[in-house]
């Protein structure tokens, strides 16, 4: 158990350096209080996928859907999201999917109420970050692909901004040595985007996704 030096007197429990599997992350993350956010949320929402994916893919948090399945991008985001996937040529035996946050952070009026997702800030996604880290480690992907702007920044920096530099191979030193990382919009962007422009919308999302199975391919030529 660790302290959390930003919220005094608050403490999480981090992963185990020695158990670093995600299964094991997976368990241990259910107990972790490093923010508010697991008090009012449903259960935390860890990962789905392959856990040797190539392709890791890392979006923002929960929502509603997500949070009482307790499975990432299973609403209708995560639909739009599995639909662009294959259309990239990204094959599922390949893909491992989860979020910056693990945890479903909302408003809600009144109890019974639609729950409203609320963006999480810095302190939510520095709380979590550990956890993605070590995910991270323990899949090992050869590409990253960083699902809008809370990703981008847990994973690219604070500076990083998604719109001037989304669709682009990225290098980057990491603890497993050097990885490939593309940025692009969230699938709820595409949904969130009016009717006219949503097509428009939804094949960048796509074509983002392609430059991600390109790099892939380069690595794999290289081995």
């Amino acid at each position: 158990m660790a302290t959390r030096p930003d919220r005094p007197g608050a403490t999480a429990w981090l992963p185990d350096p020695d158990h670093r599997d995600v299964a094991h992350l997976r368990e241990a993350a259910t107990a972790c209080r490093g923010c508010e956010l697991w008090e009012p949320a449903t259960q935390v929402v860890f990962s789905a996928g392959v856990v040797t994916g190539r392709v890791a893919l890392v979006g923002e948090q929960p929502g509603d859907v997500e949070d009482q399945r307790g499975i990432p991008f299973v609403g209708p985001a995560g639909r739009l999201l599995q639909e662009a996937v294959a259309e990239a040529g990204l094959a599922r035996e390949d893909v491992y999917v989860t979020n910056a946050v693990k945890h479903f952070r909302f408003s809600q009026s009144a109890p019974g109420n639609r729950r409203i997702h609320a963006t999480p800030d810095a302190g939510h996604v520095t709380a979590c970050k550990p956890w993605l880290a070590a995910e991270l480690v323990a899949v090992d992907p050869d590409v990253v692909v960083v699902l809008g702007a809370t990703a981008a920044k847990a994973l690219l920096g604070p500076s990083f901004r998604v719109t001037r530099e989304r669709g682009v191979v990225l290098e980057r030193e990491t603890s497993r040595g050097t990885k490939r990382f593309v940025a692009t919009i969230h699938p709820s962007a595409v949904l969130r985007t009016p009717a006219p422009e949503r097509e428009q919308a939804r094949a960048g999302l796509v074509a983002d996704l392609r430059v991600a199975a390109s790099a892939l391919g380069d690595g794999a030529a290289e081995t």
